[in-house]
């Protein structure tokens, strides 16, 4: 036999050997629990759930101390130096303001610690007592996370706010939780003082900037006192005082979700609910260490990230903060000529919604449209043998091939993150298969999909990092039994074959003790077993894979019967349309009455003005070209195409669109701090389009 054969026939035999010993890889495995009958998985590695992944260490606040000593000198906390704000007028009048930043600047394990300490030691000193609640009303930054280890070794049970809420939210979430200290921002202090009439219990304001507004002094009458972040530190290193440490039964995070619908609840964590998520995502990211470095961008007071940066911190990797606004060199507030967080930080990890997975694979295609010619050809060409590839195909691009398409192509996708991503974890709602796939082969890092909700303090699921498949969200974590529970009015059953289906329920020591001040919802979606193990009923709908794997389907809320009987599933027809490159956002509606479905598009206006001079056709403005006929049409025509590629139902496919052309965003309240859409707030802010859809 020829030395050629051998070469082609080797590696031949050992990938599919490889493949198939991948396919039969148990990821998850059946589970006796006891509650509800249904179908139950655990993670294949653990017979019971984790609760703690290091000897001796049952808090939040005992991890955090014991990082801080076993890295002293390690960098920890990086923000970057603020150059100058400047503000630049666009070509239709409005200005915006454009950031030049520079370097990141670090504090070590050892200097964040004493930071820490100091900080908790000057709350005692303005008055705040242990029995009283604090809430944290910020974007994500480097005083955030201070403020939250400071209040963890006071033991004062922390209230997260998103900077984004609305006014009647924050009333309602800092009222019912009779919050005495609010630590804030700049602009969220601002805020405060527009609703100061309407807070009961608040005392005392921090203010993380130096720069405290002008009018700040008028709510002294209202018996507020207004301090620095810097005054608070210096009072607590004059003034030391002992620790207070928390138990794990202590309540760490009173957290409010900005809720698709209605007034936000508060979820209460304790400090054992947390640890044991961040145990069990110790086990699965691979080869975590104090090497790499954490891009941290998302809303701390977002469970996902709030665990992700806890993580970060018990291994003794660094956490470089950055904002969505300045991730990139083409950011919305990076000045031209400035490196963006990524570019300048170079992360090895990072966590993400699929809403900003999916902004960056639109950002690639359309430079990639845009450039045209030889570049767009040879991009195509290594994309679709990458993809050939880890669809399993021997035929696809591997070896060499891989190293040379790296090099070539997407070295300069992978740049706009740094270059040095390695894994990704993504979480908060459905990742698509398409975006998964763009993303794994561009940045050439693995995407690790989580499933879990604030109530399990995000822990539920998690896709392992040699799991290549798409549209799963891997098995239950360590800390996680998952169970199915027949849904039969849908047609949902855990007896279904080939898979089983229904209602996903969690249950472990990471499931939540339930809503603050609302036993009656707690007892709605909340139960304990006989066995003492405490579930939460999602409302997710899912089934099981040959391997433990769960795949969501369906949510019980999104369901709509239509006139004729056909169940709709909104959010699932929402995941395959976005793909459209015409979509920025999209939201189904459904009226029972009717036997047809409408959509709310909001279009992406790069995309669908350089389609526009394409065809050579004039428009005054953008909203201008999202009214015109052949717009309507077009947009239209790519949804139907996208629908097809996903095997989405006729009756379930849009028959009349609306395209808008003003984006939705976490200010304007139509989209939550992840990005997802408020259906019934959208509902009533669009009614009269939504029933022009169905009158025309």
């Amino acid at each position: 036999m020829s030395a050629y054969i051998v070469g082609i026939l080797v590696p031949l035999v050992f990938t599919l050997l490889l493949r198939n010993s991948k396919n039969g890889k148990k990821r998850g495995l059946a589970a006796d629990v006891g509650g509800e009958p249904g179908y139950a998985i655990r993670n294949f590695r653990f017979t019971s759930p984790v609760t703690t992944a290091w000897e001796g260490i049952s808090t939040l606040a005992d991890l955090f101390e014991q990082s801080c000593k076993q890295f002293q000198n390690k960098r920890f906390l990086g923000t970057r130096r603020l150059i100058s704000r400047e503000m630049e007028k666009a070509e239709d009048g409005r200005t915006f303001e454009k950031l030049h930043l520079g370097d990141y600047e670090w504090l070590s394990y050892g200097e964040v610690f004493e930071v820490v300490c100091n900080f908790a030691s000057g709350l005692a000193q303005v008055g705040h007592r242990r029995e009283e609640r604090a809430a944290i009303f910020a974007d994500t930054r480097e005083e955030w996370f201070v403020a939250l280890q400071g209040c963890f070794r006071r033991n004062i049970t922390v209230v997260t706010i998103y900077a984004s809420l609305g006014e009647e939210a924050l009333c309602h979430s800092l009222n019912e939780t009779e919050v005495t200290t609010v630590i804030c921002g700049h602009k969220e202090l601002k805020k405060l003082l527009e609703i100061s009439g309407q807070l009961d219990t608040v005392k005392r304001i921090i203010c993380m900037d130096g720069e405290i507004p002008s009018n700040a002094s008028s709510t002294e009458s209202r018996n507020w006192t207004i301090t620095s972040f810097s005054e608070i530190e210096r009072l607590g290193l004059e003034n030391p005082v002992d620790a207070d440490l928390p138990l794990p039964a202590d309540i760490a995070v009173i957290m409010y979700t900005s809720g698709s619908t209605g007034l936000p609840k508060g979820v209460m964590m304790t400090h054992g609910n947390v640890l044991a998520t961040v145990s069990a995502v110790m086990t699965i990211v691979p080869g975590l260490r104090s090497k790499d470095v954490y891009l941290a961008y998302l809303p701390l007071a977002h469970i996902l990230e709030l665990a992700a940066e806890n993580v970060i911190a018990a291994v003794g990797s660094s956490i470089g903060y950055g904002s969505p606004l300045t991730l990139t060199d083409t950011s919305n507030k990076i000045k031209k000529g400035t490196k963006g967080d990524a570019s300048m930080l170079r992360p090895t990890l990072m966590t993400a919604v699929p809403a900003i997975l999916d902004r960056v694979r639109d950002g690639v295609q359309k430079k990639i449209v845009a450039t045209g010619g030889l570049s767009k050809t040879l991009f195509d060409l290594a994309y679709a043998r990458r993809l050939s590839a880890m669809n399993g195909s021997w035929f696809g691009a591997w070896g060499l091939e891989r190293l040379l398409w790296n090099f070539l192509v997407f070295r300069k996708v992978r740049a706009i993150l740094g270059g040095r991503i390695r894994f990704v974890l993504s979480g908060g709602a459905p990742l698509s298969g398409d975006t998964q796939r763009f993303i794994n082969i561009c940045l050439g890092a693995p995407i690790g999909q989580g499933y879990g909700l604030t109530e399990t303090c995000a822990g539920g699921t998690f896709s392992e990092y040699d799991d290549t498949s798409v549209g799963r969200v891997g098995a239950p974590l360590p800390c996680s039994f998952v169970k199915l529970i027949d849904w039969p009015q849908a047609g949902y059953l855990t007896s279904d074959s080939p898979m089983p289906r229904g209602e996903i329920v969690i249950g472990g020591p990471n499931v939540t003790l339930g809503y603050f001040k609302n036993e009656l919802k707690t007892k709605e979606v909340y139960k304990v077993d006989e066995r003492g193990m405490r579930w939460f009923y999602t409302g997710d709908i899912g089934q099981f894979h040959g391997d433990g794997c769960l795949e969501i389907i369906d949510r019980k809320k999104d369901i709509v019967k239509l006139q004729h009987g056909e169940y709709v599933s909104l959010g699932k027809v929402e995941a395959a349309l976005i793909v459209s490159p015409y979509v920025d956002n999209i939201m189904l509606h459904a009226d029972p009455f009717r036997s047809y479905c409408v959509a709310l598009v909001v279009a992406s206006q790069p995309t669908v003005e350089g389609w526009a001079s394409k065809q050579g056709i004039a428009f005054l403005d953008f909203s201008d070209l999202c009214q015109k006929e052949e717009t309507v049409k077009e947009v239209h025509g790519s949804l139907v195409k996208a629908a097809k590629q996903s095997r989405i139902e006729k009756f379930e496919i849009p028959a009349k669109i609306k395209l808008l052309p003003e984006p939705w965003t976490p200010e304007s309240g139509l989209v939550t701090a992840a990005l997802k859409i408020k259906r019934e707030v959208i509902r009533k802010t669009f009614s009269d389009e939504l029933a022009q859809l169905y009158k025309s």
